[in-house]
């Protein structure tokens, strides 16, 4: 056969295989570029993995690219390799996975923007409006004075967003009147180096530096296991100095958007503006913008959530995934990964130390400490003069209850505020009620579409369903029956805040979730409020369990423990555990003395016993023997092979047939746990079925499960069953 240059591309659709197409004369596509390619009958977006001399595919079915979009190469040799290992973990599509590297524009057919950092700049006019307009627009003078104070007058655009939250229409204004102009600024200005920023570290601070500083240049993983307040992100940043130092590069992965601009203002006013963050809620643009500057090098910190595990990087030294227990870095929807599994791949193959951080590790990282894959950090003192809080356990079963507040806990808010603190109420459950109910006929506010409740939202005026999205206005009279007997069960955030709101109408109340922080700023704005507050009470869900500073709030209330002590995951005490101590890490973060008060109605619990009176790491203890002796990870490992259908009997069928053949081909040490309905059996419409496979041995499993995803795309009854496959699963709803 003879041969001619052959282009491998990656083609982002759900096919499991590279694609040839042959190079026309006069092209020149290199690895890692983008090519237009006609796929199907439809055109394409895909990038160039290799250059062959030859394929299997007969020539004349070779179609051949119709365009190269990019003239140099956007992922480097090493970028491909990690994408091609990451597809073959998690047998994902290939294309899939590469195209997810690519910030959201450079998915289509589009040219590359400038890899410059946008950037404002006080101008003329502008300085002329601070010198003669005194009293007249605050939020303009106030943007102004700030540019007028740095230097050149110049600053990024992202850093006065971070800073300057919600003020949008600002910035057009001040642009639209010339006092401000933008630009696009090519390279990050150098970075003084000081070896001695005034930012001393404590003996235990010192140690951890130590011991990751002296594995520069070399792959280690260390696990920094530091309480609450004691001082991580201060290791993080000097061990950023030392490795930008180098010339290096490093990579900082949070769990949450919310954390991001409070963790980028630290890295920047330490490191200057070297340093870049990513995270869905900037525009494509910027994320774009962003991108660039990593992978050329012209920023060396990246700060961003999840995806950012994808980002090409040059010259990456360092890697550091806080909140490593969090499962946020699992993506639970489409390509399922972990980035922090993923943070450990990119630290290996890049020859560079790994920082897992927490106050509350996941067992997995605490069982790599036993098996001396990690090196074990601990921070046990709080930095400064905080001390820990004292944590107690309120047993409500014989408790009335004041919109889920017991009498003791109200007492202890009210000596609280009448000294001046804060108090921090915890209710992981927004909206106004769980549930509604008829007394006459005892309906209930199911969803239509799942096997869940609907949620009362009152000031909305409607039912929401929090799995599906359905939603409906509040019925006026029953469904059912007619009668005006109507009543809200349970308690949610929006129900405590009206209540607290009465009885504590002469202080500040701040409340916290995704309903209250849905406008963008909305959550630096309630934040303010309580820092400048002095008494006040907040109130909110695990939002406020990671990464905040309130040194004033002084007593916190966890007012329903016991979710998750029965729940049917397994993981369910360990992330109960987990937010527990996060939230209790919210109390005597200042000067004072910090109380936690748990209310339960199963004080004798032992679990939640070890965890109150012995702290997180016996709890910890505890638990990884129960996992030992039960088989369960991070004993074994696991694969989730779910499939959902209009109808149940096809998706059961389809995973019967699965697992019939799965039986035959794998080896004696994977078991099959299956078919069996979903915990939660119809979401959205569609019928649930999850077929379990677990071993021992990791080789095992992902032998059996090469071949997997190939065998269930040909049986027939798949044309009538959505499935996917979850490798190292979560949760198993």
């Amino acid at each position: 056969m003879k041969s001619m240059p052959i282009a491998r591309i990656a083609v982002g659709a759900p096919l499991r295989s590279l694609f040839d197409y042959a190079i026309p004369p006069g092209a020149q596509p290199a690895p890692g570029a983008r090519v237009a390619v006609s796929f199907g009958r439809a055109k394409a977006v895909g990038v160039v993995v290799e250059l062959l001399g030859e394929t299997d595919c007969p020539h004349d079915r070779l179609k051949p690219l119709s365009r190269v979009i990019d003239p140099e190469p956007l992922l480097a040799d090493d970028d491909l390799a990690f994408l091609r290992w990451v597809a073959d973990y998690y047998h994902h599509p290939i294309g899939e996975v590469v195209l997810t590297a690519l910030p959201r524009r450079l998915r289509s057919a589009v040219a590359t923007l400038e890899a410059g950092e946008p950037m404002w700049e006080l101008t003329d006019a502008g300085r002329a409006f601070l010198q003669s307009s005194a009293g007249r627009a605050p939020r303009q003078r106030e943007i102004l004075d700030w540019l007028q104070r740095q230097t050149a007058h110049i600053a990024p655009q992202q850093q006065l967003k971070s800073i300057f939250s919600g003020s949008h229409a600002v910035f057009k204004t001040l642009c639209d009147k010339g006092l401000i102009a933008s630009g696009m600024r090519l390279a990050a200005t150098p970075l003084a180096i000081d070896s001695d920023d005034g930012h001393e570290l404590n003996a235990e601070q010192a140690k951890a530096y130590e011991s990751v500083a002296g594995k520069l240049g070399e792959f280690a993983v260390a696990l920094l296991d530091g309480v609450t307040g004691s001082g991580k992100t201060e290791v993080y940043l000097q061990l950023a100095t030392a490795v930008l130092a180098s010339g290096k590069s490093v990579l900082v992965l949070v769990p949450e958007i919310s954390l991001t601009p409070q963790l980028y203002e630290r890295f920047r006013q330490r490191l200057g503006d070297t340093v870049q963050m990513t995270h869905s809620a900037m525009t494509d643009n910027e994320r774009e913008h962003a991108w660039h500057r990593a992978r050329l090098g012209l920023s060396r910190v990246l700060l961003g959530t999840r995806s950012s595990i994808f980002t090409p990087i040059a010259d990456l030294g360092l890697v550091i995934v806080d909140e490593e227990h969090d499962p946020s870095f699992k993506q639970t929807e489409g390509f399922r990964y972990s980035a922090r599994d993923l943070a450990i791949v990119r630290g290996q193959r890049a020859q560079c130390p790994v920082v897992l951080g927490s106050a509350t590790p996941s067992l997995e990282s605490l069982r790599n400490v036993q098996a001396d894959r990690y090196r074990h950090l601990r921070l046990d003192q709080r930095a400064g003069n905080a001390q820990p809080p004292r944590i107690d356990l309120l047993d409500v079963r014989d408790q009335p209850l004041q919109c889920g507040v017991s009498a003791p806990l109200l007492e202890r808010v009210d000596a609280v505020l009448a000294r001046g603190e804060q108090v921090m109420l915890f209710l992981n459950r927004r909206g106004y009620a769980p549930v509604l109910t008829c007394f006459s006929c005892g309906w209930l506010s199911d969803c239509p579409r799942c096997d869940a409740r609907q949620t009362v939202h009152r000031a909305s005026g409607l039912l929401w369903c929090h799995h599906c999205g359905a939603q409906r206005r509040v019925p006026s009279v029953c469904p059912e029956c007619g009668e005006d007997d109507l009543h809200p069960l349970g308690q949610g955030t929006e129900q405590l805040e009206g209540y607290l709101a009465e009885r504590y109408a002469q202080y500040p109340l701040i409340r916290v979730d995704r309903d209250a922080t849905a406008r963008k700023g909305s959550l630096d704005a309630l934040l303010q409020r309580l820092h400048d507050a002095d008494a006040a009470i907040l109130v909110g869900t695990q939002m406020l369990a990671k990464g905040h500073h309130f040194p004033r709030v002084t007593l916190v209330g966890v007012l329903d423990a016991d979710g998750g002590l029965y729940s049917a995951d397994f993981r369910s005490t360990e992330r109960m555990a987990q937010l527990l101590i996060q939230v209790a890490g919210r109390a005597g973060r200042g000067d004072r003395p910090g109380q936690v008060l748990i209310q339960t109605r199963f004080p004798e619990h032992p679990l939640l016993q070890t965890l109150v009176r012995h702290g997180y790491r016996a709890f910890a203890e505890q638990a990884l023997q129960e996992r030992q002796s039960a088989s369960m990870p991070p004993y074994s490992h696991q694969a989730l092979l779910r499939a959902e259908a209009s109808r149940r009997d096809a998706a059961e069928t389809f995973l019967a047939e699965v697992a019939a053949w799965a039986s035959q081909v794998a080896s004696s040490e994977v078991a099959l746990w299956g078919p069996v309905p979903a915990p939660m059996a119809r979401r959205a419409g569609k019928h649930r079925v999850h077929l379990l496979l677990q071993a021992a041995q990791r080789n095992a499993l992902h032998a059996v499960l090469r071949a997997l995803p190939e065998f269930a795309a040909g049986l027939p009854v798949a044309k009538r069953v959505r499935w996917h496959l979850d490798i190292d699963p979560i949760d198993l709803y």
